[in-house]
């Protein structure tokens, strides 16, 4: 079966989950100075589940606890937070963020391959991947070549982040196992696995003397990162998971530095630079190939042709 294409409210959550996302990787940078990543991470999805408690609590939604799903959530948990969230903040401390979102953007393709390999519901076709290839072009046209400089430099924080990339990979293809489930209910069986699963690490760590001594700017932005940068958002992503699919949600990947640098721009007063534009044009293109609207398009012309 290949992807769903994206109707309006698929692009509105993606281009709002792209957004989030893009400012995720703002707040991060800002909190791992002063943090280290499992601190950060674990801060970050006990936060973001324990919001999600409390509205299925308000909403009185309810979740399935029952040993089956427990070790999803577990294994979920695990490849879609714990193993991509501590590779991305560790490597973010050695790499500059565009960067960062370059090799984040390898996402899509790892999808493909993964789905291709382990699934039937989505197949790789030829289009879907020079469609990605052009995402990943354009994002390094826009984080353009200082960012990118240093960068044989910095090999094993760039294979981190390819890492995380491949994680969620992987984390697609659990999703795509239990994606009955309501958005909010796999958000919130999802953040309370990874929680679980940080507690050793945080007991071992002890960063008691970091907490204390973090700054009012780290704290608030632990709580943008846990709150709209992941709780909220997760549950947009596991809607756009039901309404376009695995390869189409993960294409989210190639709009967050888009959203950075349009955030940079709107709040900081930067400059939009001729390979932004041209980045971003060469993303939506992307975009637009991996949903198949353009070559459906093109195929339905040379049918009304023929």
């Amino acid at each position: 079966m290949n992807a769903q294409k994206l109707d309006w409210l698929a692009w509105s959550i993606l281009l709002l989950l792209g957004t989030l996302w893009g400012g995720a990787f703002f707040f991060a940078k800002i909190a791992v100075a002063e943090l280290d990543p499992i601190t950060l991470v674990f801060l970050r999805v006990a936060i973001a589940a324990t919001a999600m408690w409390c509205f299925l609590l308000v909403t009185r939604q309810s979740i399935p606890l029952t040993a089956k799903w427990i070790g999803s959530f577990l294994l979920l948990g695990f490849m879609n937070n714990v193993v991509p969230f501590s590779l991305i903040f560790w490597g973010q401390q050695y790499i500059a963020s565009g960067l960062a979102s370059v090799l984040n953007a390898f996402t899509p393709i790892f999808t493909m391959i993964v789905m291709q390999i382990l699934s039937n519901e989505e197949k790789l076709t030829v289009t879907k991947l020079i469609a990605a290839i052009i995402g990943i072009i354009g994002v390094a046209i826009m984080v353009g070549s200082d960012a990118l400089s240093g960068a044989s430099n910095q090999v094993l924080p760039q294979l981190a982040v390819l890492g995380a990339a491949l994680s969620y990979a992987f984390g697609a293809f659990i999703i795509m196992r239990l994606k009955k489930l309501p958005p909010a209910a796999l958000a919130t069986g999802q953040l309370t696995a990874s929680t679980i699963l940080l507690i050793p690490a945080l007991i071992y760590m002890a960063p008691t003397q970091q907490l204390m001594a973090a700054s009012a700017l780290t704290w608030s932005s632990v709580l943008v990162l846990a709150l709209a940068c992941t709780a909220f958002a997760y549950i947009l992503y596991f809607q756009l998971f039901k309404l376009a699919g695995a390869t189409n949600a993960a294409s989210v990947t190639l709009l967050i530095p888009v959203s950075a640098i349009i955030l940079g721009a709107i709040f900081l007063n930067e400059r939009l630079e001729p390979n932004h534009w041209l980045g971003m044009a060469a993303i939506f293109i992307a975009l637009l190939l991996i949903d198949g609207r353009l070559t459906s398009r093109w195929t339905n012309k040379q049918q009304a042709t023929a």
